[in-house]
């Protein structure tokens, strides 16, 4: 009986792992739908963004289109950013990439607490995060800054993304 426990075990063990390394699982709140927030950064200038998210490539990874500001003096709103996130077997870790209008790509981690998705990556010199704060189905809570040891230091941004009725 107990070899016929480990047989099993053994067969299913690996299929659990490959499940649990492709879970995006986080992201289902927020696919398939519109989110919109408006805000001011630290320094005063607006934000404004709208954001959709959904699966692709048999759910292993998360695409997600962002409209927002497209120049600097922020007159013209339209398609921003373009982003892929996905679990990289390679580091064991998830990633992502955020391409923009501006010819730009910022990469990082993502990192899953509970229902809170953290985005870590470099900007310049500093090490930024982006959170989505899980409130419910319809808010999170959205964060830039700099969050280290479990604890934001300072707040870039501090708005609210809703979903979109």
């Amino acid at each position: 009986m107990n070899q016929t426990k480990f047989l099993v075990l053994f067969l299913i063990l690996p299929i659990i792992t490959i499940g649990q390394d492709r879970d995006l699982s986080a992201f289902r709140p927020l696919v398939d739908k519109t989110w919109v927030a408006e805000g001011k950064w630290e320094n005063g200038t607006e934000f404004k963004q709208e954001v959709n998210f959904h699966y692709d490539l048999d759910n292993s990874i998360v695409i997600a289109n962002s409209k927002g500001f497209v120049n600097q003096e922020q007159t013209k709103y339209g398609p921003r950013n373009h982003g892929v996130r996905q679990y990289d077997k390679a580091s064991k870790s998830f990633k992502f990439w955020e391409f923009d209008v501006f010819g730009n790509v910022t990469t990082g981690t993502v990192v899953f607490q509970g229902k809170n998705i953290l985005y870590h990556y470099k900007y310049g010199d500093l090490m930024m995060t982006d959170m989505w704060e899980y409130v419910d189905e319809s808010i999170y809570n959205f964060k830039v800054g700099i969050y280290a040891n479990g604890n934001w230091e300072q707040y870039y941004l501090n708005t609210v993304f809703k979903a979109k009725k």
